[in-house]
């Protein structure tokens, strides 16, 4: 008897394509729509949505290999991802630096450069292309990916870990958290005086507790208690910190508005760098609340007007990148050629639209060349 076919959980899809149209969002410098996004409504943003869910998908993929393949094969699979992403982190690079770069040379606006810090290259590309090789170089926007792939790539030691025991993977990885909090340890990058801006000694942690209940999903195991508080509490949690965070937003809108526990909060501190303990608490919780207000069967997932959302989720890599260079290229229409809310209306509805576009054709080659193992089988 064969194994059933696990069936796809399609909130990882959609909430992770929701994040890219997020994460494109608020690239764009300026951009109105960034008001409806989530770092309006928490403390956390998309960033953190991604990172989770891709510690969750891993331990599924990747933990169902471990159970039917063994860890040869599951480390196996896990650095040809990690080799894919790495190409794609270079590929994507050498784009972003041409298309920084005749922007710069076509309307003689040096300030991009430093903007969208490439300066460095353009002086010294001989040194600079070495450190983009070694994930050290990351110019604006091209930093989530260098994280992505040094947690892909110690992922085999955690997924081994978690075969064993769950809860000690979590300990561990809440430890480095802790002391890195503590001690302010950082990723040397270059130049010299930079570091990484998601610093992985930090945001390992939010990576390791996606793929411990991402193992856990996979194996039918409940780390969490099914206490009836705990939902109330989660969404209770998540309303008063949308309440603060729109009370922010409004505030530097019109000032006479009062932004509430901002200086108590700002002093707690939301770093993003090193992922803030205030940070991090409020995507859990807010995980929490959407993991149990939206079940796997929930039905909004099945309409048709949602399902460019979900493709793009499906072809994560690939659209991140793209809507890598679209907020760049977004960025100068705005500010070179068309700026205002019709520009942005635009820029917005374009760019989106190529995303779905890109994910819609890249769904429908998956899909011919199924058809097409089919035939000759």
């Amino acid at each position: 008897m064969t194994d059933p076919v696990p069936t796809r959980d399609l909130r990882l899809d959609f909430f992770r394509g929701l994040a890219l149209f997020f994460i494109y969002i608020d690239h764009i410098p300026g951009d109105l729509l960034s008001y409806f996004t989530l770092h309006s409504l928490a403390f956390c943003d998309a960033a953190e949505v991604f990172i989770f869910i891709s510690g969750f998908a891993a331990a599924l993929v990747y933990g169902r290999a471990l159970d039917r393949r063994g860890p040869l094969m599951a480390s196996a699979q896990i650095y040809r991802r990690v080799w894919q992403l790495y190409v794609a982190h270079v590929f994507i690079f050498v784009i972003f630096v041409a298309e920084v770069s005749y922007t710069v040379s076509a309307v003689n606006n040096p300030m991009y450069t430093e903007e969208l810090r490439v300066g460095d290259f353009l002086e010294q590309p001989h040194i600079a292309i070495i450190q983009v090789l070694l994930l050290r170089f990351q110019p604006t926007f091209l930093d989530i990916l260098p994280l992505y792939i040094v947690l892909l790539g110690i992922f085999p030691v955690i997924l081994m870990a978690l075969s064993r025991s769950p809860w000690m993977v979590l300990a561990a990885s809440a430890g480095l958290y802790g002391v890195t909090q503590w001690r302010d340890w950082s990723m040397p990058a270059y130049p010299a005086d930079e570091t990484w801006y998601f610093n992985p000694l930090a945001w390992q942690f939010l990576f390791v507790i996606g793929a411990a209940f991402g193992y856990a999903k996979e194996h039918r195991q409940a780390l969490l208690p099914s206490s009836r508080w705990l939902i109330p509490l989660s969404v209770t949690v998540t309303a008063v910190a949308a309440v603060i965070n729109l009370s922010w937003v409004v505030h530097s809108l019109l000032e006479p508005v009062p932004a509430l526990f901002l200086k108590s909060l700002w002093q707690l501190g939301v770093d993003k760098s090193n992922l803030a303990p205030l940070r991090l608490f409020n995507f859990l919780v807010l995980a929490i609340a959407v993991v149990h207000l939206v079940p796997m069967e929930a039905r909004f997932l099945q309409w048709r007007a949602l399902r460019p959302i979900i493709l793009c989720g499906q072809h994560s890599l690939q659209i991140f990148c793209l809507s890598v260079l679209l907020s760049v290229t977004s960025h100068f229409v705005l500010a070179e050629l068309w700026g205002g809310v019709l520009g942005q209306l635009v820029v917005n509805v374009g760019g989106m639209g190529t995303m779905i576009a890109a994910a819609s054709l890249l769904d429908w080659y998956k899909r011919a060349q199924q058809v097409g193992k089919e035939v000759a089988q």
